[in-house]
């Protein structure tokens, strides 16, 4: 039987559609526990590569004949040569392109909903990685919030509307991926945007993004309010799309709440994010849609593979917005944090401008789940 390959476009639709898909990971145990492709129906086998360079037959009786079988390694090459070892014990199989590698870089657009004007609003679903970046179209024109280091994927679909991107913004200085904001800016000539108090360090030019700024987009109506919301960083600012969206930056997920610890100053920061969760987004109306910079767990996604919900949804469930004693909050948001992203150092300095890597450590440095929100 000849292997055929698998996009991590193809995958993604099937997490979005929640397939069935069993997986056999061929990276070593501790990669596949701390990352692994993650969806509501897969199935998982974890057999490390170098346990399979003498064959595949112990192993057989272990890959269901009636589910589709994706093999999955770090860069492509060991997956192929397992998904041949098992094609010639007659199974059918595939093998994940670009392996993992490829997974954490993938994004998928998905339409929000519309604007006035026929404006819309786009979320781009980093699915290895659990990023999110939007885009807001209005008129031939269009910003980018959050955008990743993948620029083509937003210039490429800029162009397929026929729009030109003429701001781009980052809610905060990200330390868990390398933003793509000014690199975008530098080709498209738009205007970049930053947090001043975010920015202290940065060696580039930029405009400062504070409280009350109005940004419109095309000649409409459509509005993006910046909304001061400190916590995450000191920095961190929400922006109000067109009255009827809250682009909460890493301030606020789904299912739980950003960390502040991420520059070193969790206790310095706790304050600033009760405040902002607490007292500040207490203002705004609850029938906010909430568009967050990440989502934790697969759970998130909605049926259209998006990730979104109404904020006074969020004061219900969320549990991050439902300790009333302040020390318990405290305690939750410095004290019950998982590991710190990998080289998330490095990637603030990237993001300040000191460092300049190669596409190769950019992607090393990325590796990995992201872990913006407290557990």
């Amino acid at each position: 039987m000849t292997i055929q390959e698998m996009t991590s476009k193809e995958v993604t639709k099937k997490v979005f559609n929640k397939e069935e898909l069993f997986i056999l990971d061929v990276r070593n145990k501790k990669d596949f526990q701390d990352w692994k492709i993650e969806g509501e129906n897969f199935d998982y086998l974890n057999v490390p590569y170098f346990d399979l360079l003498d064959g595949v037959e112990e192993i057989i009786g272990k890959i269901p004949a009636e589910k589709e079988v994706l093999v999955v390694c770090a860069k492509e090459g060991s997956s192929i040569m397992v998904a041949e070892m098992l094609s010639e014990e007659g199974l059918s199989v595939s093998y994940l392109k670009g392996g993992m590698k490829a997974w954490s870089e993938h994004l998928e657009p998905v339409k929000i909903g519309d604007l006035q004007d026929d404006g819309v609003i786009y979320q781009f679903v980093r699915i290895g990685k659990g990023c999110l970046s939007y885009m807001v179209v209005s008129n031939g024109e269009a910003a980018l919030i959050d955008a990743t280091r993948m620029t083509d994927v937003y210039l490429d679909f800029a162009k397929s509307l026929d729009v030109k991107i003429t701001h781009v913004f980052d809610t905060h200085l990200h330390a868990d991926h390398i933003s793509g904001g000014r690199t975008i800016a530098e080709i498209t000539s738009a205007i970049y945007w930053l947090p001043p108090k975010d920015a202290t360090e940065v060696t580039f030019a930029y405009q400062p993004l504070e409280d009350g700024n109005e940004v419109t987009i095309g000649n409409t109506t459509i509005n993006i309010e910046a909304l001061y919301s400190p916590g995450h960083t000191i920095g961190s600012t929400s922006f109000v799309v067109d009255k009827m969206y809250l682009l909460s930056g890493d301030i606020i997920f789904i299912d739980s709440i950003g960390r502040p610890d991420l520059a070193g100053m969790a206790e310095d920061w706790v304050g600033d994010l009760r405040e902002t969760l607490y007292t500040r987004y207490k203002e705004l109306s609850e029938e906010l849609i909430v568009l967050p910079a990440h989502f934790m767990i697969i759970d998130e996604l909605n049926d259209d593979g998006s990730v979104s919900e109404k904020l006074g949804t969020l004061f219900v469930q969320n549990h991050g917005l439902n300790i009333e004693d302040e020390k318990e909050f405290r305690k939750l948001v410095t004290e019950n944090l998982p590991p710190q992203p990998n080289a998330y150092q490095e990637i603030r300095e990237t993001n300040m401008g000191k460092n300049n890597p190669d596409i190769d450590q950019q992607r090393e440095m990325e590796i990995g789940p992201n872990r913006c929100a407290v557990r």
